[in-house]
């Protein structure tokens, strides 16, 4: 028996006065009303009902079930249409799970903006650069770098992010020549504790060929600002994602290793449990921060474009100049 089913069919045919009309009203046969009924009274075994031929009465131990039934199912009635405004609007907690580089670099912005367009959504982030388990740890969302990890967990592409190798000019005065991707072998290398390669470092060269070398280094840690300061503070080559060498390059205090060579670029996912049934905050803030992110992308690609025009016309103004004076020199 379905007892959920068989409450709901005795508060109807109390609430309605006659199995009849509670038939009609659950579109279901009298015979089938008067057996859910019957069900329910055996399964307690208790009389509910006084049946006569002209009316329907409570007994004692059927009012006091009704009286809690009827309690009973608006409430769960209540919580049905609560979690079904939840799964059309979002709110609630948001459960992020992500890197501290990550964060400070494209959360923290995102999320100001994220607040005003989703008020009544409150944020949980915890930053850590293990791959945690999101449905173990109860997280709804991870944003990640690369492998997601597990097969059971849905990854959306919302990015992309080039490796640089960076090194401070200091170390590179007093460290062993570095032309190529294998002199590294002889350099120390700052290693990020949750990089899925583990040390392996890959190029591809102006010809187009491949290398991949093998890295080792003295220190290692699971945070990637901590190694991006040790590089510059001139204690090695560290290989990071740009955002997190961009404000250093900038600064002066480090700069590219093996520039014409191209680095890796990977992949940014949102990655969360399982696309059944999911819900509407992890949908509306993994939308929203997509399109943040492209939009991210291209600022920087129109930065980037304006300082090459720009570089660009400070050598025609320079060449110029050196071909004015150079015209006016030799004129007798």
């Amino acid at each position: 028996m379905d007892r959920l089913e068989a409450m709901r069919v005795f508060c109807t045919v109390v609430d309605t006065g006659s199995f009849a009309a509670a038939a009609e009203r659950l579109n279901v046969s009298t015979s089938a009303v008067s057996r859910w009924v019957a069900q329910l009274e055996s399964h307690l075994q208790a009389r509910l009902l006084n049946r006569t031929t002209r009316r329907l009465g409570l007994t004692e131990s059927g009012q006091a079930y009704y009286e809690r039934c009827a309690q009973w199912l608006q409430e769960l009635e209540a919580i049905e249409a609560a979690v079904g405004e939840q799964s059309l609007n979002p709110q609630g907690t948001l459960r992020i799970t992500t890197s501290v580089g990550f964060a400070l670099n494209y959360l923290s912005p995102a999320l100001a903006e994220a607040r005003l367009r989703f008020p009544q959504l409150q944020f949980h982030v915890s930053l850590s650069g293990r791959v945690v388990d999101l449905v173990e740890e109860g997280f709804d969302l991870a944003l990640r770098i690369g492998p997601v990890g597990s097969q059971n967990l849905v990854a959306r592409e919302i990015g992309r992010t080039t490796l640089l190798h960076v090194a401070a000019p200091d170390y590179l005065t007093s460290a062993p020549p570095l032309r190529r991707p294998d002199d590294l072998s002889a350099h120390d290398c700052l290693l990020y504790e949750h990089d899925s390669d583990k040390g392996q470092w890959r190029f591809t060269g102006p010809d187009g060929q491949r290398h991949e070398v093998k890295v080792s280094g003295s220190v290692q840690s699971d945070n990637s600002e901590f190694l991006m300061e040790m590089a510059a503070q001139g204690q090695g080559v560290f290989s990071t994602p740009c955002y997190i060498a961009r404000p250093h390059l900038e600064a002066g205090r480090v700069v590219r290793v093996l520039p014409e060579y191209e680095s890796e670029t990977l992949p940014i996912y949102a990655v969360y449990p399982n696309r059944r049934h999911l819900s509407a905050k992890v949908r509306a803030f993994t939308g929203f921060f997509a399109e943040w992110m492209r939009e991210q992308a291209e600022r920087q690609c129109q930065k980037q474009n304006r300082e090459a025009m720009e570089a660009h016309q400070r050598l025609v103004v320079r060449d110029n100049v050196f071909s004015d004076g150079f015209r006016r020199s030799t004129v007798p």
